[in-house]
């Protein structure tokens, strides 16, 4: 585990409770959970949570992050518009796990209403246990980081 152990958790409207039951899991394995909500069901952007959550990573206070809304996928986008993160959406523990050890991902995305309570629980676990590789695949995430600084 890196030394940094703070873990940022952001949902929409629609995945507070699984976020909130993934915020206790994480704070059971000892790391500290920045949840920066929402709080309420009052309907809202998920864009702007996937941004935030984003942010608090590539800015270095959290080391990681997990973040839902209903696929998965649109939350994840806005993620990875933020420079430094790789953010990837998974819905099975395979690739959790592979994007940790291939592309170094630092924010995991998932799917509401893709997966249940208890499959996110083992997903967010494979992305937590699995390490970056580096090797031959620091090549590749050092040419996914080489395409943010060539605006």
């Amino acid at each position: 585990m890196t030394t940094n152990t703070r873990i940022v958790v952001s949902s929409d409207h629609a995945d507070i409770e699984l976020r909130q039951m993934i915020a206790a899991h994480i704070a059971q394995r000892g790391w500290e959970v920045v949840d920066i909500g929402p709080t309420t069901n009052e309907s809202t952007d998920y864009p702007k949570h996937g941004e935030a959550a984003a942010r608090h990573v590539a800015s270095g206070d959290c080391a990681l992050g997990v973040i839902l809304c209903g696929t998965g996928q649109g939350i994840m986008m806005a993620a990875n518009k933020v420079d430094g993160v790789r953010c990837g959406v998974c819905s099975d523990t395979f690739s959790a796990r592979m994007i940790r050890q291939h592309n170094n991902a630092n924010v995991l995305s998932m799917g509401a209403r893709v997966v249940g309570a208890g499959l996110a629980i083992d997903i967010v676990d494979a992305f937590l246990d699995a390490e970056f590789e580096g090797g031959r695949h620091a090549k590749r995430v050092d040419m996914i980081t080489a395409i943010e600084t060539s605006d």
